[in-house]
């Protein structure tokens, strides 16, 4: 497997989803992604990447034959309007609402949309506001 690019210093070099139906999957990510503007980076019968995040099949021999639980990952957007976008591709393409889009109090500015995927991950898209650009996702909610 190739890679694009690496990045040193990063707190997460990756994650993993082993997942129950990776077709579901893929249709789900690839249209999230188009929107966040995410390519997919590769992909073969049991898996598909893109940035640092890898989806396999259980029998894949990238995974342990068990499916990974429930996370939660997200992903930044550019401004509101990819965080709105996020969400209708999610919900149009296997996902269920988990929160639609709206300011949150984590901090001023902070503008987040949260979809289930189809193996019940929690996955959000967050816009943090001009005020805040630099800021990075940290916040985790369970």
């Amino acid at each position: 497997m190739e890679t694009q690019e690496l990045h040193r210093g990063r707190l997460i070099d990756h994650i993993q989803l082993v997942v129950a139906d990776l077709p579901a999957s893929r249709r789900f990510y690839e249209a999230i992604f188009a929107v966040l503007d995410v390519p997919i980076g590769g992909s073969a019968d049991d898996y598909f990447w893109a940035d640092e995040l890898f989806v396999s099949t259980a029998d894949s021999a990238a995974a342990l034959g068990q499916l990974t639980g429930r996370h939660h990952l997200a992903f930044q957007a550019r401004d509101r309007a990819m965080v709105d976008a996020f969400h209708a591709a999610g919900l149009a393409n296997g996902g269920k609402d988990n929160g639609a889009p709206g300011e949150r109090p984590y901090h001023p500015g902070y503008y987040a949309a949260f979809v289930i995927d189809p193996d019940g991950n929690n996955i959000e898209a967050v816009y943090h506001g001009e005020a805040d650009r630099s800021a990075a996702s940290v916040e985790i909610r369970f």
